[in-house]
């Protein structure tokens, strides 16, 4: 291979730009001036919130063998038309016990309602925020939707605050490959209508977004509460807007939104609704993991023609 050309699909920090400089030539995509950026290209390498629709997948040339994404997600890619055009997808899968951490921290604070609490504290109403009543934890059934790492993560961490845990997935998994006590339930229906917390932890698929609307939610218990450190189109923000203004649901709690980085004004209204802007893999640690796997998959293809977390 000629040296490598690698294009960036955002400016990158420093350090990271450093390092990617260190394969070959590394360009900044323009979108202005696609064909001149792209010609020669070897690798693109982006972010979960860098967008790889079909019609840029067009645009590049028969040298790029490989996106890499930095992010676990891969929904921002057009896996299809990659796949048509023989160009292989990587992710960076180190983020699993982050992500449970905050699945776990978000779950405890939109059942205590710790940000309204908190909120009222700081404003100098002490007595507002101690007469904020949630919910209790213990004993309740945390149903989570989607039981790969992350979710096994998730109910390993439930399983120490004494949840029950039940989870659904197009299968139910092989009992050795379960990390942790729980039950499988057939439909999501099942699941929706026992659990009095809701984890959703699957990928976002054509067959997933939305999973969350206006008729699934309705079948939850009242009081119910959901959380959401998957990806934000797997809930239809206007249904759960109204199942929270109905009071049917007690409470959800959001890492990912359907249209962010911008937030569905009406959720910000509710006191019982906990908001954090995408952060379950920012810890210095996780972030660190990340750029060494992200780095990794690019070494791997330059030398070997396979990254090192191929997806697909």
């Amino acid at each position: 291979m000629d040296k490598p050309v690698l294009i960036a699909a955002r400016q990158f920090p420093e350090p990271l730009s450093k390092a990617l400089a260190q394969f070959g030539e590394l360009r900044l995509y323009d979108a202005n001036d696609p064909a001149g950026v792209l010609q020669g290209a070897h690798l693109w390498a982006g972010t979960i919130m860098d967008p790889v629709p079909s019609d840029l997948i067009a645009r590049f040339p028969d040298s790029l063998g490989l996106i890499v994404n930095f992010g676990v997600g891969i929904d921002n890619i057009d896996l299809e038309a990659a796949a048509a055009r023989g160009i292989q997808v990587s992710n960076t899968p180190v983020v699993t016990e982050d992500t449970a951490d905050l699945a776990m921290a978000l779950l405890l604070a939109t059942c205590r309602r710790l940000s309204s609490s908190e909120r009222l504290l700081r404003e100098g109403n002490w007595a507002g925020g101690a007469g904020q009543l949630g919910q209790r934890v213990h004993g309740k059934t945390l149903g989570i939707v989607g039981f790969g790492a992350i979710g096994q993560a998730v109910a390993r961490r439930a399983r120490g605050f004494g949840l029950k845990v039940i989870y659904h997935g197009p299968h139910p998994k092989p009992e050795e490959a379960i990390t942790t006590a729980a039950e499988y339930r057939e439909s999501l229906a099942a699941l929706l209508g026992e659990a009095d917390i809701v984890s959703l932890n699957c990928a976002l698929t054509a067959a997933t977004r939305h999973l969350l609307n206006a008729d699934t939610l309705a079948q939850l218990k009242p009081g119910a509460v959901v959380i959401n450190t998957g990806r934000g189109p797997l809930i239809h923000e206007a249904a759960l807007v109204d199942a929270l203004t109905s009071g049917h649901l007690g409470g959800a709690g959001l890492d990912v939104f359907e249209f962010e980085p911008r937030v569905t004004d009406a959720l910000m209204t509710f006191d019982n609704v906990t908001l954090l802007p995408h952060i379950g893999s920012a810890t210095r640690e996780c972030r660190a993991d990340m750029a060494g796997r992200f780095l990794g998959n690019i070494q791997a293809f330059l030398t070997s023609g396979k990254p090192l977390d191929p997806c697909w």
